[in-house]
């Protein structure tokens, strides 16, 4: 698509899906990003969301010379692209972990005594910021490729 851009449709977010979960699976059910995620401090979590929100913005607009993001549709001044990459990077991690069951299973295995409900969402949204990093990465590259 030399030349022309692109419109942003249904079916480039169905492959941020694909992408987006392909890579996040790996990573929701890895005790070590568990772990990672209990031992992160509130202000490690934000500058991995930083992270992604960096990753993805380069990999959708700096790395395609295709794509211009003041052409696209925009969500409140932000390329619609971009949020539903965004969106899909967090959603499947998170849809990943409760499908796995992966916080009762996996924080267990780095706090004693047993974490408080409020806790474990806490370190959930954490593991989410960690595995969110790969999926972001998946998902653009899927936006991308296809």
């Amino acid at each position: 698509m030399v030349g022309r851009s692109r419109r942003f449709a249904f079916a480039d977010t169905a492959q941020q899906i694909v992408g987006g979960f392909l890579l996040a699976g790996p990573f929701v059910v890895t005790d070590e990003v568990w772990g990672l995620a209990v031992g992160m401090a509130w202000y490690q979590a934000v500058v991995t969301v930083g992270i992604v929100l960096a990753v993805g913005y380069g990999a959708l607009y700096k790395a395609d010379d295709d794509r211009d993001p003041d052409r696209e549709a925009e969500v409140g001044g932000v390329p619609l692209r971009f949020v539903s990459l965004i969106v899909v990077s967090y959603l499947s991690v998170g849809i990943l972990a409760l499908s796995f069951d992966a916080p009762a299973t996996l924080i267990p295995n780095h706090v004693d005594p047993p974490v408080s409900m409020r806790d474990q969402v806490y370190i959930t949204l954490k593991a989410m910021s960690v595995g969110s990093v790969f999926s972001v990465i998946g998902a653009a590259t899927a936006d991308s490729v296809f």
